[in-house]
């Protein structure tokens, strides 16, 4: 094997699919590539032929170029895919298993992974704890929206898919275990939702349908979705959410109309960092509205989680103290409230295999709820052109013909 295609950044607003190399057990020299980590060797390592990879709007932050991604950094860590090459350290897992990636790369080794806090791995990223294939910043690991990629520590990363002809028939399904399931998952569990609990989403993107989603698995009895953008409210309300629009002011009031109480008892921000204001103040970005309003509506006792991204350097932020992760929220409220947060990359391992079992049993539909469309990777530009301008989909790319129809 020696070629590869896979989608890069190029620069703000651009994305292209390009001609890369084959991946090796070994990380080569490249855009975004942590120098520390050039050279390293990966027999504990296996290399995937891509069943899906789906675009995230992770990854549309830096193709709008709000991070410093440098020019050619190939994208993507959503990935599902069959194992065709192991390396010599690997134990279990074999070539044929159909397997899907946590978006989190992990060592299995540390203090952390021990902990199952997998999101922060202390060996795998030279700079700080925690990495992601192919985003800026996280080790320089080679994105998966490729036609082949490496996957390191495959013995500890991977989970196998039981059944190969099932796992095909439900793969735009699966495909999700790689991140946004897990993620909005952890966003819903994380703030408290359970049975007969009242949930308030913000954001209608695929990570806050898959908070919506999870929060009824959980049994709430009410979930509530915000967000600006009407397909996608009508997307939350075609699986049983209530919704509010948030060109119409703060969300307290509407929360109230469904309600009777302008409050909830789980808050989950599925925005991040390039929110904006609500209502009059809709037209310009206010990136700490989203966490100040969730603050305010969610129960004195409440939680909060925040799957939503927030990032130590934006650069295309408007305020000086923005691009630096800096954001004038309202502790003084949250502390008042006893409200608890919990942030950060979500440890996918210590969800993925319930949800996938969730999956594989019919309990929750999550493809459908997020509306899931495959597409090959060359339209990938597409794709990421129409998630940004707010199409009510998710993307999953299809760059070996595995998905059918």
């Amino acid at each position: 094997m020696t070629g590869n295609r896979a989608v890069a950044y190029k620069s703000a607003g651009v994305v292209e699919v390009i001609d890369i190399d084959y991946p090796t057990f070994e990380l080569k020299d490249g855009p975004g590539v942590n120098p520390a980590n050039v050279g390293r060797k990966v027999p504990h390592g296996v290399i995937l032929k891509t069943v899906t990879t789906n675009i995230c709007g992770s990854d549309q932050h830096m193709v709008r170029g709000r991070t410093t991604a440098p020019s050619n950094l190939v994208l993507g860590h959503e990935i599902t895919g069959e194992v065709v090459e192991a390396g010599p350290d690997v134990e279990f897992i074999k070539v044929g298993d159909i397997v899907s990636v946590p978006f989190n790369i992990s060592c299995g080794r540390c203090r952390n992974c021990k902990e199952r806090k997998t999101g922060i791995c202390l060996n795998v990223n030279p700079d700080r704890p925690g990495s992601a294939y192919g985003y800026v910043d996280m080790g320089g690991w080679v994105g998966g929206q490729a036609e082949y990629v490496l996957v390191p520590y495959a013995d500890w990363n991977l989970l196998k898919f039981p059944d190969r002809d099932q796992a095909l028939e439900k793969i735009m399904d699966l495909t999700m275990l790689s991140d946004i399931f897990p993620t909005g998952f952890h966003g819903a569990y994380t703030a408290g939702a359970g049975v007969g609990s009242t949930v308030y989403v913000a954001g209608a993107g695929p990570v806050g349908l898959a908070a919506a989603v999870s929060a009824q698995l959980l049994g709430a009895a009410v979930v509530i979705v915000g967000d600006m953008n009407t397909e996608r409210l009508a997307q939350a309300r075609s699986f049983g959410c209530e919704t509010i629009d948030l060109t119409q002011g703060e969300p307290g009031e509407q929360i109230e109309q469904i309600l009777g109480v302008p409050e909830v008892d789980a808050g989950v921000d599925a925005v991040g960092f390039e929110a904006r204001g609500h209502g009059k103040d809709a037209d310009h970005e206010a990136p700490a509205t989203v966490l100040n309003s969730l603050m305010t509506v969610t129960a004195a006792g409440g939680a909060l989680g925040i799957p939503g991204l927030y990032v130590t350097g934006d650069p295309g932020a408007k305020e000086k103290a923005a691009q630096v992760g800096s954001l004038s929220i309202r502790l003084g409220l949250g502390w008042a409230k006893s409200l608890s947060f919990t942030t950060g990359q979500c440890p996918v391992m210590k969800y993925n295999r319930q949800l996938m079992m969730a999956i594989l049993h019919d309990k929750v539909q999550i493809a459908k709820a997020v509306n899931a469309q495959a597409i090959s990777l060359e339209d990938a530009p597409r794709g990421y052109a129409e998630f940004d301008a707010g199409a009510a989909t998710k993307y999953v790319l299809n760059p070996n013909g595995y998905v059918k129809g």
